[in-house]
């Protein structure tokens, strides 16, 4: 079995093993799940560049990007570019054929979604949770973010250099320790159907609601935020690393969430209707 091989077994929210002791117990190197080897730097551009195209057309899957990439002089064939979709932790969102980016276990409990007729009503009505890839100009992060769908409030948010699942755990306890929900709505990746993460949400009486797979529509107000802070901030910023893109993040989010007026709230910010009403 070659080392990519045994990297593909790795369970990046598995319930008792870290990755590290994965990768001890599968003889991988543990630095090259988290980071671009020397030579693979034009991997990292690559991903950069998917990200934008994937952030403009979230519903563009692993052939359509490709082809996007080819319009850009950038050659190279559809295994490649899901195996970078696979590091970013991204997958179309539109309904197709069963593919797997996220690796969702399938031995974790599946929940169904509970939104279809329901309509957020009041702050901590429903939250809504996702992961997203963040470009540095040195390297890659992901962010996580707790986002309130009444009054668009992020509850709060998370950066990590690894997609190992605390960041995720963390995430959601500080949210939890202001405010509980009564519905908790997430897509089937393995970080939000582990049991780690599920029994938090149990142990608050909280309802748990997962997206379809690929249904685009299930978790759009989270989709909206990651194309907001993307376009207005991480883009623009092209922050170095990790320190300054979490500096630059916590100003934003505040920003974001103080200042910034929602057409969809009448103009005005998620912080006067989330704390008004709650």
């Amino acid at each position: 079995m070659t080392h990519r091989e045994r990297k593909d077994l790795i369970e990046r929210a598995h319930p008792t093993l870290s990755i590290s002791r994965q990768a001890t117990l599968l003889d991988v190197s543990r630095a090259s799940l988290y980071t671009t080897p020397k030579g693979d730097s034009q991997d990292k551009r690559i991903m950069d560049r998917i990200d934008r195209i994937y952030t403009k057309h979230p519903f563009l899957g692993s052939r359509k990007i490709r082809m996007a990439l080819d319009d850009e002089g950038i050659f190279i064939c559809r295994d490649h570019v899901r195996r970078l979709m696979r590091i970013m932790d991204i997958e179309a969102i539109y309904p197709k054929k069963r593919f797997n980016t996220s690796q969702p276990d399938n031995q974790h409990k599946k929940y169904p979604y509970l939104l279809a007729n329901i309509t957020a009503a009041y702050p901590n009505h429903i939250w809504g949770t996702d992961i997203t890839y963040v470009r540095l100009e040195s390297g890659w992060a992901y962010l996580v973010a707790l986002l309130d769908w009444y009054s668009r409030y992020v509850i709060a948010w998370q950066l990590s250099e690894t997609l190992e699942i605390e960041f995720c755990l963390e995430n959601l306890e500080r949210a939890l320790k202001e405010r509980v929900p009564l519905i908790h709505n997430s897509d089937q990746g393995s970080h939000f159907t582990s049991p780690r993460y599920t029994d938090l949400l149990t142990a608050h009486d909280i309802q748990i609601s997962m997206d379809g797979r690929g249904r685009c529509m299930d978790n759009i107000f989270t989709e909206r935020l990651w194309r907001t802070v993307k376009y207005e901030d991480i883009f623009l910023k092209s922050y170095q690393d990790f320190g300054e893109v979490r500096a630059g993040l916590a100003d934003y989010f505040h920003f974001y969430n103080y200042e910034r007026p929602h057409q969809s709230l009448r103009y005005r910010t998620p912080a006067e209707i989330y704390f008004k009403m709650s």
